[in-house]
């Protein structure tokens, strides 16, 4: 099966985390009352969407717009989590349609799944499955919290970046510049690694730090 070795890793990374993975290791479920489906958070009036965003600037003390950036931070990453580990491994990543798509609460934040499971094998078809998943999710988080578009597409550029470089080690610049429009030129290569353009807002909660890829930390340009 082409996705046999990434649901290897899958359970590997599962197993390492004490079972907190925000994806189910077999991606495919038959969805029972635990599961929500995705679309429902993009569904008018999104009054799900409304009141995770205020559950997670509540949890966090933060303004909403903020809880909104961090809501998706967290949604966005485990939704791109096994396309970037499946085009590092074999660039065999799953897709799923935003329709098939299920959710649910867990330690890990959110645990993702679907119904169904494809695979694309060209960073065109990636970019396809970006504006046909994500996309719905992305406009509807920003227009619900006032939280820009490139600030949430920069949390899934990051998302592609961060398996690649703690998980499987892959090339993550070329694919995000294969992928291109929304996530490419999202991020920059540093000495270290990569860091991001756009702020997860994550360092404006009191007394946090800037995480290590932060665009606040970025060295000062010469003259």
């Amino acid at each position: 099966m082409p996705l046999a070795e990434l649901t290897g890793v899958l359970e590997r990374v599962a197993a390492e985390r004490g079972g907190v993975l925000g994806v189910l290791p077999g991606l495919v479920v038959e969805p029972d009352e635990s599961w929500t489906p995705l679309s429902e958070l993009s569904r008018e009036p999104s009054t799900l969407l409304s009141a995770l965003i205020d559950q997670t600037a509540g949890l966090y003390d933060a303004p909403r717009h903020v809880g909104a950036a961090l809501l998706w931070k967290t949604l966005g990453y485990w939704l791109t989590f096994p396309m970037a580990l499946g085009w590092a491994l074999n660039r065999q990543a799953p897709v799923m349609r935003h329709e098939d798509i299920y959710f649910r609460r867990s330690d890990a934040g959110v645990t993702i799944a679907a119904t169904s499971v494809s695979v694309a094998g060209s960073a065109e078809a990636i970019r396809e499955a970006l504006l046909q998943a994500h996309e719905p999710l992305v406009n509807a988080i920003s227009g619900q919290a006032r939280v820009g578009r490139r600030t949430l597409w920069g949390s899934t550029a990051e998302a592609f970046a961060h398996p690649m470089t703690v998980v499987v080690k892959a090339d993550y610049m070329s694919l995000l510049r294969e992928v291109g429009p929304p996530v490419d030129g999202l991020l920059e290569q540093t000495a270290d690694g990569y860091r991001r353009r756009t702020c997860c807002l994550w360092v404006t909660l009191p007394e946090a730090d800037a995480c290590a890829t932060c665009c606040v930390l970025r060295e000062p340009q010469a003259a």
